[in-house]
């Protein structure tokens, strides 16, 4: 009896030594995953929590620390992203801005200060005021109407549309100024109907930029293309060019806001930068999607992609 007490004795002993063994390095590799932690966050380094262990509880723990880490410092690029494109979006505004409100008063002086000017002149300086105001205006509206877009305040009520019609409609608004380049536009649009869920005035706005921006940056290779594509469940419109196109380092970067074509084909138009990005935002609202294809001198394809309405 003695020695059955003695040898649980020593089992009991054996297991108490193992048991605070194992609180004591329990307790060290949290404290080293502590201190490991506070170093990453104080100097916003990329490393990991690594610890050697073979707690089957602590293994988890360390792999959702490492998991947080990693989506904080997903957050935090994105967060300097942002920031960065914040900063610039600021910065072209007021150039923006500066630029023809800069014209406009250059006018407005020449105006009041120079008295020799006849009545035809001061009407033509007048008109040139008059057209800075506008091209103002209309810039201040893009801020606008993107704030609100990326806001979502926004409303655009869905309806059934017929995307052909609304190809058709919005490529003969622009007929009198392909005409005036001399542009060849080529047009392959389906006789039967093709209907999607859309908004009727976001989808012509939609249409419009695609063209203008065609016409725009493509007119130096002549030709035009409008062509409306689908299959059983999508509709695919392209509006397509062959100019100078858009470089592989500028593609990504296109619907970003604030960032101009000049960049990638000519810096002799001149643009506010938020064309494509407002384009961009009313396709998504639109449950669509859009995306570039480029080969400089041969073809740029803007496309934009929505669900077929099968009734």
């Amino acid at each position: 009896m003695i020695l059955f007490l003695s040898v649980v004795t020593v089992v009991l002993l054996c297991v108490v030594i193992v048991q605070y063994r194992a609180s004591r390095n329990r307790s060290s590799t949290l404290r080293r995953i502590h201190a490991k932690l506070n170093r990453i966050i104080a100097d916003h380094s990329s490393e990991k929590v690594l610890a050697v262990t073979s707690d089957k509880e602590l293994i988890p723990l360390l792999t959702a620390i490492n998991d947080l880490l990693e989506k904080n410092r997903a957050h935090a690029a994105g967060h300097m992203r942002t920031e960065m494109s914040m900063k610039r979006m600021i910065s072209n505004i007021s150039h923006d801005l500066k630029t023809p409100l800069t014209v406009i008063q250059g006018y407005l002086e020449t105006l009041k200060l120079d008295q020799t000017l006849n009545a035809a002149e001061r009407d033509e300086l007048i008109s040139k005021v008059h057209q800075k105001t506008i091209e103002v205006l209309n810039l201040i509206h893009k801020f606008f109407d993107l704030a609100r877009l990326e806001s979502g305040d926004k409303d655009l009520p869905l309806s059934r549309i017929d995307l052909g019609e609304a190809c058709r409609k919005n490529i003969l608004q622009f007929y009198d100024i392909l005409s005036g380049k001399g542009m060849d536009v080529q047009i392959r649009l389906p006789d039967e109907p093709i209907y999607i869920l859309g908004n009727e005035e976001a989808l012509d706005r939609i249409l419009d930029n695609l063209i203008s921006n065609a016409i725009k940056y493509g007119a130096d290779g002549n030709v035009l293309g409008l062509t409306l594509r689908y299959d059983d469940e999508y509709a695919e419109v392209d509006v397509w060019d062959k100019g100078k196109g858009i470089g592989e380092m500028h593609k990504d970067r296109v619907f970003e806001r604030m960032y101009t074509l000049e960049d990638s084909r000519s810096r002799s138009n001149e643009s506010s930068g938020l064309g494509l990005t407002i384009t961009k935002r009313l396709v998504e609202k639109l449950g669509g999607t859009i995306h570039v294809s480029s080969k400089p001198g041969v073809e740029t394809v803007f496309s934009i992609r929505f669900r077929k309405l099968t009734y």
